[in-house]
């Protein structure tokens, strides 16, 4: 007799919890299949403290294929559920497919961030939901400090230095109130001019902080946010987000670069696919985790609406306390159905109480509805964090005591660009590879090298969206490489495949450089491009056009005038098909650089060449003009210096790798 198939979806709290019940209830006599988009389990409670610096990435993860030895890992975001066929159609990181055939199939796939129809919102702002997200949030704010600090204007100064979160929910609020402790630990060794401090300003349109908690509890987070000098602003919310600031629900713009949303999350987008009843966008089951009408197919954890049997009529929050002991059911139930364990039961858990670390020895807690804050609360709090967590108990605890007695290291790593991380995602734990596999195609998102420390670095620029200069990027119109492919969460610039003219390669899209003089390049090169306010370049928008582009006398070899030689139309080239037998082509008479020949001006022993290094240039040929590549900011005060630009042909063996 086969053993029977199980497979689940997810790795979270509840997935997690579910394969390792099954595991040990099965030993053996069942195939567990989990199937989850990264192969470690995120400690999402301690996500803040990454952002913050306290504690290591590696530290909030665990491994799946470590801990969990009984059961198979499989890569891959699920992407059909065949319900009547009884297989799950998935996608792996690298774009090929797969598919899982089951007999019993748990869905804990868990939650995404919830948007809401703001302007500008999906556009401008980052969530808080997985590790990339957090990577990018300590590079950002760390980075808008330290422009801040070197900023000349105090406008500037002031909108680096504030950052907005909406959601005053359990992240929301631990994220503000880790976060002014981060950039106040900045602030000490890069001061701010004119005595400034970073500015945290918290939103939400609840009457008040963490309102699903206790009044106690939360009049000891608000208290502790105000003191640290969180501004904290209940009924209020964000009407619309720009680049270079955010429309407050009560009229105010404030400026700012940085743009958290933390408003709440919502089921994973896989449940409403499989056409089953739901509850709030949550998949309806039983007390028993079971889906009505569907002896197969079970669900916990955020994406299930389970009966909350404590309080008739409601369902249990989505809260990974809930999640944690949701997976355990369900893999009990799961066992049981197949005769692999004991009685199916139902779901029941009264809440223990609550935590919420508010950084530091602060914190907020009410263990057995006792009440608590400041220190007993915060050791309540770590205590609790290290009993829930399935490892890495003892390297958490070493960070915690390296935090307080050595000081942060507030750096860059630059793991994780702006683009990588969507709001508008159905992956948050995953960074998103622009041209990857699942991305969406946005228009408002830049990737590429560097595209992080450009959309931060421009005024204007909240590291997702164009700043105030042009949007993202744009070649100017009429030059090679206008087309753009946007592909995955960011806009990978393509350029275009141009033929190489003579041993030169095609022209680079043309760029405006917001000067008010020329600049010059290495060599006293000087770049081309308009200039604000002054008069537009020959060949640029509102300028005279200049030969071969639009309006203009087109060029030899473009399209309206004479066609190249080698160019379709025109006459043959020597060494191609129909034209007179190149020299060094066979029939023709030996080249002067090939055996029994004379050497060619370029080789060694001869004259060099008059288009190769050191020789005249050639006739037709432009200048040489030395230009910063297109993922290069402009040069300014707060930009640091790019990669240099090489201007020999490209190597195709090098495409892809960009």
């Amino acid at each position: 007799m086969s053993r029977p198939r199980i497979v689940i979806v997810g790795a979270g709290f509840a997935g997690y919890r579910a394969a390792r019940t099954l595991a040990r209830q099965t030993r053996g006599r069942a195939h567990i299949t989990l199937l989850n988009p990264t192969d470690y389990f995120l400690y999402l409670p301690l996500l803040p403290q990454v952002a913050a610096g306290i504690l290591e990435p590696r530290r909030v993860t665990v491994s799946l294929s470590g801990t969990l030895p009984h059961v198979r890992l499989v890569l891959g975001e699920a992407d059909r559920i065949d319900l009547d066929g009884r297989t799950l159609h998935y996608t792996g990181p690298e774009g090929d497919g797969g598919t899982l055939a089951y007999d019993r199939l748990v869905i804990a796939a868990g939650s995404v961030n919830k948007l809401l129809p703001v302007p500008g919102v999906a556009e401008h702002a980052h969530g808080f939901r997985g590790l990339p997200e957090a990577l990018y949030l300590r590079d950002h704010v760390t980075r808008q400090v330290e422009l801040a600090a070197a900023a000349e204007d105090p406008k500037s100064c002031a909108a680096r230095c504030t950052f907005v979160v909406v959601g005053a929910g359990y992240t929301g609020t631990e994220v503000a109130a880790h976060g002014q402790m981060f950039t106040d630990a900045q602030v000490r060794k890069h001061p701010l001019r004119q005595g400034m401090r970073p500015r945290w300003i918290l939103l939400d349109v609840a009457p008040r902080v963490l309102p699903e908690m206790d009044g106690r509890l939360s009049a000891t987070a608000d208290r502790v946010l105000r003191q640290r000098g969180v501004d904290v602003r209940m009924g209020t919310s964000v009407t619309e987000a720009l680049p270079d600031g955010v429309v407050l629900s009560d009229g105010e713009f404030v400026e700012t670069r940085t743009l958290v949303w933390c408003v709440g999350v919502r089921p994973d987008p896989l449940v409403a696919s499989l056409g089953l009843p739901l509850e709030k966008g949550r998949l309806l089951v039983d007390p028993h985790l079971q889906v009505p009408g569907r002896p197969e197919l079970f669900a916990c954890g955020d994406a299930a609406a389970v009966p909350d049997l404590e309080k008739p009529g409601n369902c249990t929050p989505m809260t990974a306390q809930h999640a944690w002991r949701q997976g355990k059911v369900a893999a009990e139930n799961v066992a049981a159905s197949l005769g692999l364990g004991g009685e199916r039961k139902p779901y029941r858990h009264r809440d223990l109480g609550f935590v919420v670390d508010l950084g530091g020895a602060k914190a907020a807690a009410n263990p057995l509805g006792v009440a608590l804050s400041g220190v007993p609360a915060g050791a309540v709090t770590r205590g609790y964090h290290l009993a829930a967590m399935p490892g890495n108990r003892v390297r958490v605890a070493a960070d915690w005591l390296l935090d307080a007695v050595l000081p942060r290291q507030a750096v860059q790593l630059g793991l994780v660009r702006s683009g990588s991380v969507p709001l508008d995602t159905s992956s948050p734990e995953l960074a998103r590879v622009p041209g990857g596999p699942g991305t969406r195609r946005e228009a408002s998102a830049r990737s590429g090298p560097g595209a992080a420390v450009r959309a931060d670095t421009h005024d204007g620029g909240t590291g997702t969206g164009p700043g105030k200069g042009r949007a993202a990027e744009e070649p100017a119109k009429g030059q090679p490489g206008s087309g753009v492919t946007l592909s995955g969460s960011g806009a990978a610039e393509r350029r275009a495949e141009t033929e190489l003219a003579k041993g030169r390669p095609a022209g680079e899209p043309a760029r405006t450089w917001p000067a008010d003089t020329p600049a010059k390049g290495p060599l006293g090169a000087t770049r081309a491009g308009s200039r604000p306010g002054g008069e537009p370049a020959a060949g640029r928008p509102g300028g005279d056009p200049s030969a071969g582009q639009p309006g203009g006398e087109p060029a030899e070899g473009r399209p309206g005038g004479e066609p190249a030689k080698n160019q379709s139309g025109g006459e043959p080239a020597r060494n191609q098909s129909g034209g007179e037998a190149a020299k060094n082509q066979p029939g023709g008479e030996p080249a002067k650089n090939q055996p029994g020949g004379e050497p060619a001006k370029n080789q060694p022993g001869g004259e060099p060449a008059k288009n190769q290094p050191g020789g005249e240039p050639a006739k037709n040929q432009p200048v040489a003009v030395l230009q910063p590549p297109d993922d290069q900011p402009p040069p300014g005060p707060d930009v640091a210096p790019g990669p240099v630009k090489r201007s020999d042909p490209p190597d195709d063996s090098a495409k892809g790798d960009s």
